[in-house]
């Protein structure tokens, strides 16, 4: 296990220098590397505004880790969302696909860990006065679900845990995968990370009990998550709404509301969704045209699987395609 205790552990930080600017046309996106001794992947940090930060975390653990941390005071909300990775806090313990959300106030002495392993992190930090800037009403008072994660520099800081819905996860990919630069990457990313906040306090809404939606019972959930995967194994000759309902023992109402319920999109927008993220990942593998590429997800006219990709990425396919692999060049040259 690799050990350190918290002056070792800002020793340990020393190591890490800024290889890069993860964006040329940006000063404030910076690309570190992890210290040797722990790993070889990059912390990327992007600064949004003053107080609010994005920091994404792309890195294979080659040990177990474990720091000494002191007490320390937060005037800030914290968020790690875990794509894939683990971590122990003292407060919070988050596995695959799970997210953390730690608010202001005091943190106890504790043991940081992480076990080996390969860890995708997406981190939201927002200053409690940014909160207050952006979401208080006129008197000043912020809604219930930003108050409860704020607390005073003498109280524990708010801790709690939850799943990473596909919804979330989509954005939090998203936001992995921006394809923009400069001042469009910026507005694109802080918009991200707002609808990610607001995915997150629609969950807390639920999780109160404030939600008019009902959960859905044990025995529906199960035939909507086989009507989910019914849709991926007849990508390129989808069926009916009326024959997933009918193989899932559904009726299409049922069929319609709770998928939209569990997975955040109706039926046709899941299928695109997927089409497109396909579409994306064999685009970055360079090895097809656009009309291969097109017509291996399933579609078949040009101008609307354009038109659906720009809506969904930014660009047309064919400036996706060229434009990441521009990039890739670039960063290899460096």
């Amino acid at each position: 296990m690799f050990s350190v205790s918290q002056p070792d552990w800002q020793e340990l930080r020393s190591q890490i220098g800024v290889t890069m600017q993860g964006d040329p046309g940006d000063p404030l996106d910076v690309v570190e590397c992890l210290p040797r001794d722990m790993g070889q992947g990059v912390g990327r940090s992007i600064q949004l505004r003053a107080g609010m930060e994005l920091y994404i975390v792309n890195a294979p653990l080659l040990c177990e880790s474990s720091t000494r941390e002191p007490e320390a005071v937060y005037d800030q909300v914290e968020f790690h969302f875990h794509i894939q990775g683990h971590h122990d806090n003292g407060l919070t313990q988050v596995g695959d696909r799970e997210f953390c959300i730690q608010g202001s106030g005091v943190h106890p002495q504790h043991q940081w860990y992480a076990p080996e392993q390969q860890a995708l992190e997406v981190e939201l930090f927002l200053d409690a006065a940014v909160l207050r800037s952006m979401f208080a009403d006129g008197q000043g008072e912020l809604p219930q679900e930003f108050a409860a994660w704020l607390r005073s520099e003498d109280e524990l800081r708010s801790a709690q845990v939850g799943k990473v819905t596909p919804e979330l996860e989509r954005v939090l990919w998203e936001i992995v995968r921006c394809p923009f630069q400069g001042l469009q990457k910026r507005l694109y990313q802080e918009g991200k990370a707002l609808e990610v906040l607001g995915l997150v306090v629609g969950m807390e809404q639920a999780r109160q009990g404030r939600s008019q939606e009902l959960r859905l019972p044990m025995g529906t959930r199960e035939r909507v998550h086989y009507a989910r995967e019914l849709v991926l194994q007849h990508v390129h000759e989808p069926l009916s709404l009326g024959e997933l309902a009918r193989r899932s023992q559904l009726n299409e109402s049922t069929l319609k509301r709770g998928f939209k319920q569990e997975f955040g999109m109706t039926v046709f927008d899941y299928l695109l969704d997927y089409r497109l993220e396909q579409a994306r990942q064999m685009l970055e593998r360079g090895t097809m045209q656009v009309t291969e590429v097109m017509m291996a997800v399933g579609l078949r006219n040009r101008s609307y699987f354009a038109e659906v990709f720009r809506r969904k990425f930014g660009q047309n396919p064919k400036q996706y395609q060229q434009r990441f692999w521009q990039r890739s060049i670039d960063s290899t040259l460096q």
